[in-house]
C-alpha cells in the first residue's frame, strides 16, 4: 500500500507479541525512524498500563473469578476476557482458565485448530476459543490499542488502513501460514503480508548498522541466524552474494519445523522443582503442577534479567487436606537454572549429533508434539550437516552467528552456543553479529521491511521456504496387496518470488470430479533444485505431506460424476505470502478449481 502513512511490524510471538512501526513519509534512515508502540494492558484489576511487549496470554475468567469492570480497557467496556499482563499473572493461579502456547497450537496439524480447544485441559463446561481464535484475540488488542494511541484523532491513522507486515516462523507451513492469515483477517486486518521472522532479525540487524553492514561481510560469508524463542527453534542461513558488482543478502535455508523453545524450558524446570518437592514429602497433582509451570516461567525471567539474584521464591496454592493443606512454598536457584538450560537443552556435542530418537507409548495424551529430544544443539547440528554437508568437508560453514527469541538473551546461552559452533568449526569459528533487544528485533525488522519494500534498504532474497509438491496418483495396473504408488509433483519450487505464479502445462493430469476424492500437500526444505513440473518418484524421507484435502469437486452437470477430467496445474505464491493451487481444465479454461487445502484436520473442505 503505497499511500499508507505508516508501516507496521507486528511480532505476534508465542511469549509476548510486538508492534513497531516507521513513517512512509520519513527521510530519516530506517533505525531513527522505527518506533515501538506502548500497549495498554490490564496489569491489575482496574489498573491498565502501557507496556512495550503484551504477553501472548488469554484469560477467560469464569463468573466468580474478576468482575468485568476490573478488565475493562479505554476502548472496550466489555471486560469479559483479559489479554497481556494479568491475564499471565492471574492466569498462573487458575491454569484452567488460561490460554497460552496459542502460537504453538496454530501450526499444530494434529487438532482442529479452528475449533474451541483451548485452554486444552479446560473442564468441558469451561469457555474455550480455537487457537485461531486466540490470535485473533491477541491481534484485536493490538489493533484497538494502535488506534487508541496512534489513531485516536485520526481515521486515516487507523491500524486497519496501514500497511502490515506480521511475522511467522520460518519453519511454519502453508496451512500455518494461511491460519495466521485467518487470525489477522478476523482481526479486520486485511492489508498484510506475511515475513519469515528469522528474515526480521537480520532486517532488524541491518536497521541498526546501516551501510556498515557491507564492512563486517564480504562475498562468501554465511549468517546463521539461530531463533529459539517461546515455543520454536528456527535455523536459517543468508549467504553473502555479489550481484551486479555489489554486495547483496540470498536466503539459503530453513529448518524443519521444530517445537522446542521457552515453553519445553520452563516444563523443564517445573519437574526439577517437583522432583526437589517430592523428595522433601510434598506431592503436586496436576492442577498444581500446572500452575508450577507457569511459576517458573516468571521465576526463569526474573534470574536471566538480574544477575544478581541468585534464587526465587515460588508458592502454589494447596488443594485441600488429602494433598496438601495450605499453599506450598520453595524457590528456584541460579544453579537449578543454569543445569537445566545448558546441559539439558544445549550439552555439548560434535558436529555429526542427531536428534534422539525414542520409542513412543502407543496411547499417549493429546497435546502439543514438542520434540523428543531437547537437545537444541543437536538439532542444529543436523541442520548444518543437511544443508552444508558434514564439517570437514568441501562444503561452505557459518562465518557469523545472529541471535534472535528470548531464549537467545542471556549471555551465558548465547557463549555456549558459540562454544559448540567453535568445537565443530575450530579453523574458523563463527562470530556473533551482535543484535539489538532480541524481544523488540524481530518487530523493528518487520517494520524496516516495510521501508525495504518502498526501496529504503537492502533487500534479502528468499521466496518460498520450502518446495511444494502435490501427489499424483500412479496410472498403473491394480495389484493385490499393493497401494498404488503416489509421486510427488513439485507446484513450487524453492525460493518462487512472492506474488509469482507457476503454470505446469508441459503434462496434462486427470481431475477426479463428482465424488470424493483425496488431494495430499507436500513439502521439502531440503531438495531446492527442482523446478516447477518436476516429478519424483521415490521421495520418502526428503519430502513430508503437510495436509491432504478430501473433498469433492463438482462437475458441469450430474452426468460428470466419477469423471477423470484433463487438467493443467496453476500455483501462486501470492503477495501475502499463502500458496493457492488451481486446477485449469484443458478442454475449457474459463473452468477452474481451487485447491483450498483443509484448515479443519480430518474434516471435507
Amino acid at each position: 500500500m503505497s499511500d499508507t502513512r505508516y508501516v507496521v511490524g507486528i511480532d505476534l510471538g508465542t511469549t509476548h507479541s510486538v508492534v513497531a512501526y516507521a513513517p512512509t513519509a520519513t527521510g530519516e534512515t530506517p533505525n531513527l525512524s522505527l518506533q515501538i508502540l506502548p500497549i495498554p494492558q490490564v496489569v491489575a484489576p482496574g489498573e491498565v498500563k502501557p507496556r512495550p511487549l503484551l504477553p501472548s496470554f488469554l484469560f477467560l475468567p469464569g463468573p466468580h473469578d474478576v468482575p468485568p469492570e476490573g478488565l475493562r480497557l479505554p476502548w472496550n467496556g466489555d471486560g469479559s476476557l483479559a489479554v497481556g499482563e494479568y491475564a499471565r499473572e492471574r492466569g498462573s493461579e487458575i491454569p484452567q482458565r488460561l490460554v497460552a502456547s496459542a502460537k504453538s497450537w496454530l501450526c499444530h496439524g494434529g487438532v482442529d485448530r479452528t475449533a474451541p480447544i483451548l485452554p486444552w485441559e479446560a473442564p468441558g463446561d469451561a469457555r474455550k476459543v480455537s487457537p485461531v481464535e486466540a490470535s485473533a484475540l491477541f491481534l484485536s488488542h493490538l489493533r484497538d490499542a494502535w488506534n487508541h494511541v496512534v489513531a485516536r484523532d485520526e481515521p486515516e491513522a487507523r491500524l486497519e488502513h496501514q500497511d502490515i507486515l506480521l511475522t511467522v516462523p520460518a519453519s511454519f507451513d502453508a496451512v500455518a501460514r494461511e491460519l495466521t492469515v485467518e487470525a489477522a483477517r478476523q482481526a479486520g486486518l486485511q492489508h498484510l503480508t506475511l515475513l519469515e521472522e528469522p528474515q526480521a532479525s537480520v532486517y532488524a540487524w541491518l536497521a541498526a548498522v546501516g551501510d556498515a553492514w557491507r564492512d563486517r561481510l564480504q562475498v562468501g560469508d554465511l549468517v546463521l541466524v539461530c531463533d529459539v524463542g517461546g515455543g520454536t527453534s528456527d535455523f536459517s542461513l543468508v549467504q553473502v552474494v555479489e550481484e551486479d558488482g555489489a554486495l547483496a543478502l540470498r536466503r539459503m535455508a530453513v529448518g524443519e519445523h521444530i517445537l522446542l523453545g521457552g515453553d519445553n524450558m520452563d516444563l523443564a524446570l517445573a519437574h526439577a522443582v517437583r522432583a526437589k518437592l517430592a523428595s522433601q514429602g510434598t506431592r503436586l497433582d496436576g492442577w498444581q503442577f500446572r500452575s508450577l509451570w507457569f511459576q517458573c516461567r516468571k521465576a526463569k525471567e526474573k534470574l536471566l534479567n538480574r544477575p544478581s539474584l541468585e534464587s526465587v521464591p515460588l508458592s502454589v496454592l494447596g488443594r485441600g487436606s488429602a494433598l496438601i493443606g495450605g499453599t506450598v512454598k520453595t524457590e528456584l536457584t541460579r544453579d537449578e537454572l543454569e543445569s537445566v538450560l545448558l546441559e539439558g537443552f544445549f550439552p555439548a556435542c560434535g558436529a555429526d549429533a542427531v536428534p534422539e530418537v525414542k520409542p513412543r507409548v502407543g496411547v499417549r495424551e493429546m497435546g502439543l508434539p514438542y520434540e523428543a529430544d531437547p537437545g537444541v544443539t543437536r538439532h542444529l547440528a543436523a541442520f548444518l550437516a543437511r544443508h552444508l554437508g558434514p564439517v570437514g568437508s568441501s562444503g561452505p560453514a557459518p562465518t557469523h552467528v545472529l541471535f534472535n527469541g528470548g531464549v537467545m538473551k542471556p549471555e551465558l546461552v548465547r557463549r555456549r552456543l558459540l562454544d559448540v559452533l567453535a568445537s565443530w568449526y575450530p579453523e574458523r569459528p563463527p562470530v556473533e553479529l551482535p543484535s539489538q533487544d532480541p524481544d523488540l528485533a524481530v518487530a523493528k525488522g518487520a517494520a524496516a521491511y516495510g521501508l525495504v519494500r518502498r526501496g529504503r534498504g537492502i533487500r534479502i532474497r528468499a521466496g518460498a521456504a520450502r518446495s511444494y509438491y502435490i501427489g499424483i496418483e500412479s496410472a498403473m495396473p491394480a495389484v493385490p496387496g499393493i497401494p498404488t504408488p503416489v509421486k510427488a509433483l513439485c507446484v513450487v519450487p524453492f525460493g518462487l518470488e512472492e506474488g509469482s505464479t507457476v503454470q505446469i502445462r508441459e503434462r496434462t493430469f486427470g481431475l477426479v470430479v463428482g465424488e470424493p476424492a483425496v488431494f495430499p500437500l507436500m513439502a521439502s526444505t531440503t531438495r531446492k533444485d527442482d523446478p516447477a513440473g518436476e516429478v519424483v518418484e521415490d521421495w520418502a524421507g526428503e519430502i513430508q505431506e503437510v495436509n491432504a484435502m478430501e473433498t469433492v469437486l463438482e462437475g458441469a452437470d450430474p452426468e460428470e460424476g466419477g469423471s477423470v477430467l484433463p487438467v493443467w496445474l496453476e500455483a501462486r505464491f501470492t503477495e501475502v505470502g499463502v500458496l493457492e493451487l488451481w486446477c485449469v481444465s484443458a478442454q475449457d479454461e474459463t473452468r477452474r478449481w481451487k485447491l483450498a487445502f483443509s484448515l479443519r484436520e480430518n474434516e471435507t473442505s
